[in-house]
């Protein structure tokens, strides 16, 4: 999750604004230990990850760059996952998402690491799995790719379930869904005001742009498709947005050329 916009002072404070809003955010997977564990115990991915990932996923070895409180990699390794290996640039998510793994007994490991260097070997994965919140913080999706490209075996997969492109523009009105005045589609970033807020600062993309910088990589696409549906919502609000009208999320699956 490193995020920059250019070289120079004013990088390094957007970089550490955010850096700093995650490892604070990160908290909350300490203070709601207990109840992320419950959560684990029963984690499953969504429908249309499993639709998606049913064949993948058994035997598979997987890294999650951006992995979080890890949920997700204790569902991926109840769907037949051999491994799974979390990265985060915050200690805070990774030591509580290995804690929770060692406690529930499945085979994930986490390590802290700066993407896009992720530390791992060449081909090393068949899965790579993102998403739910972790595109965002990528500032350049080609060299992120690239790293991902690597990381995989050939005939490797990359999947993604992640907001759409225009979900940060939709206002959360009730009434009927607004777009933002303060945000634009081919914006290149706009500062986060929801979660993890603080100063982070999000970098917004095209969804076309996104499906290119995919292929560009040396991945063939086999399946994209746009969801009605947010991932994630603050449980006390119920936007317009949110009903069925626009995109709120994303699902992309690709395949490492040999």
């Amino acid at each position: 999750m490193a995020d920059a916009r250019g070289a120079g002072g004013p990088a390094t404070s957007v970089h550490d604004d955010t850096r700093r809003a995650w490892e604070a955010a990160s908290q909350k997977h300490v203070r709601e230990y207990d109840e992320l564990l419950a959560e684990a115990r029963t984690a499953r991915l969504l429908p249309v990850e499993e639709a998606l990932l049913g064949d993948i996923v058994p035997g598979a070895e997987v890294v999650h760059p951006m992995s979080g409180h890890g949920l997700d990699d204790v569902a991926l390794a109840r769907l037949g996952a051999r491994s799974v290996v979390g990265l985060d640039y915050s200690p805070t998510a990774v030591r509580a998402a290995a804690r929770r793994a060692e406690e529930i007994g499945v085979p994930c490991r986490y390590v802290v690491a700066e993407l896009p260097e992720s530390g791992l070997a060449d081909g090393s994965a068949d899965l790579v799995y993102t998403g739910k919140g972790a595109l965002i913080w990528v500032e350049d999706l080609d060299v992120w790719l690239a790293e991902m490209c690597r990381v995989l075996r050939p005939g490797g997969h990359l999947f993604a379930y992640e907001a759409h492109p225009l979900a940060p523009l939709w206002a959360w009105d009730a009434d009927e869904v607004r777009v933002r005045a303060d945000r634009g589609y081919f914006a290149t970033s706009h500062v986060n005001d929801s979660f993890p807020a603080n100063g982070a600062v999000e970098h917004q993309r095209t969804l076309a742009a996104i499906v290119m910088a995919v292929t560009s990589a040396g991945f063939e696409l086999l399946h994209l498709e746009e969801h009605p549906a947010p991932f994630w919502h603050p449980a006390d609000v119920d936007a317009a947005a949110w009903h069925g009208q626009v995109p709120n999320a994303f699902s992309l699956l690709a395949r490492r050329s040999a």
